[in-house]
């Protein structure tokens, strides 16, 4: 076929709702050859009130959408094109039906339900009662009170854990442990079992107390064993709930003009079985504690005996309201 516009051809491009489809369409229609004219008309614009979809539009085409028919006659070429709907801006999904938002809400409920766990699980049954803050200077020490103690010069923290010593009397291992948020460092205060004292007592120099590790259960103890390390007394955790002995008694000496326990006073505990203090240094563990300070005890005061209440939950005394 040969390329070019004859007189009587015709270019209808028409939009809306004649299209069908996304692609264009060519349609040629031939008049007959009487009616030939040259027809090139501009865009018909639709009278008010009526859709813009209906428009159509009469322009002259492309020579490449022009081909001549064979035979004699006029030759009509209709170009449809329709309207793509999705240029059409979609409205956004409101803010909280967003995925991430929900994500984000799922997470924090997990979150808080293992806090609860946790909580659950790591206090003690003892703390019923309104805490005082450890963080308040001075507060005074009474029975039922969970403490860290800190040794004065090292700043490591009285620590135990379920793990036995691998000389010695194969009991439950205590070292110093230097890291100050670790739960088995926390210490229940206790008195002796044929003491008339209570919960919430203040506890006076010269008291012989015990020592109860809150997440085993076990009394800080002592006995004539050498300790790993420096071959001194061996300290060690023992017994239960409902078995202890005279290895667990301590006796409470206060430095200076306190008579009450306090936080941050400084202590020494003085074993009443062996004689021995309290005591640890900067020996370290490198094994199976590694980087955990030995504790042991020594019949003699020195500096490394002196210790001092720290962190803890601290329960007011019975008197306080």
């Amino acid at each position: 076929m040969a390329m070019g516009m004859k007189e009587g051809e015709e270019v209808t491009v028409m939009d809306g709702d004649d299209a069908v489809g996304d692609e264009p369409e060519l349609q040629i229609e031939s008049d007959p050859p009487s009616e030939l004219r040259h027809r090139v008309k501009g865009p018909t614009v639709a009278p008010s009130g009526q859709q813009s979809n209906g428009l159509t539009r009469r322009k002259s085409a492309p020579p490449s959408a022009f081909v001549s028919a064979q035979k004699s006659g006029s030759t009509r070429i209709v170009y449809r094109e329709s309207v793509n709907s999705s240029s059409r801006s979609d409205l956004k999904s409101p803010f909280w039906q967003s995925t991430w938002f929900i994500s984000i809400l799922l997470a924090m409920a997990v979150s808080f339900f293992a806090l609860a766990i946790y909580l659950l699980f790591t206090l003690d049954s003892d703390y019923t009662s309104t805490p005082v803050s450890a963080a308040s200077e001075g507060v005074q020490i009474t029975y039922g009170s969970a403490i860290k103690l800190m040794h004065e010069r090292t700043k490591f923290r009285l620590h135990s854990h379920d793990v036995p010593y691998g000389s010695g009397s194969g009991q439950q291992s205590v070292t110093g442990f230097p890291n100050v948020d670790d739960s088995n460092s926390y210490w229940i205060v206790r008195p002796t079992p044929d003491s008339s004292a209570k919960k919430g007592d203040t506890i006076k120099s010269g008291t012989i107390i015990r020592l109860q590790h809150m997440k085993t259960r076990r009394w800080l103890h002592s006995h004539l064993h050498a300790s790993p390390i420096s071959g001194n007394l061996e300290v060690s955790c023992f017994g239960d709930d409902g078995n202890s002995d005279t290895g667990d008694y301590w006796s409470l000496e206060i430095e200076g003009n306190g008579k009450t326990w306090r936080q941050d006073q400084r202590v020494r505990l003085h074993h009443i079985d062996t004689g021995g203090y309290l005591h640890s240094h900067d020996k370290k563990y490198t094994r199976i504690a590694g980087g955990q300070q030995e504790v042991c005890a020594v019949r003699d005061k020195r500096a490394d005996n002196v210790w001092l209440a720290a962190e803890g939950v601290y329960l007011p005394t019975s008197g306080s309201k």
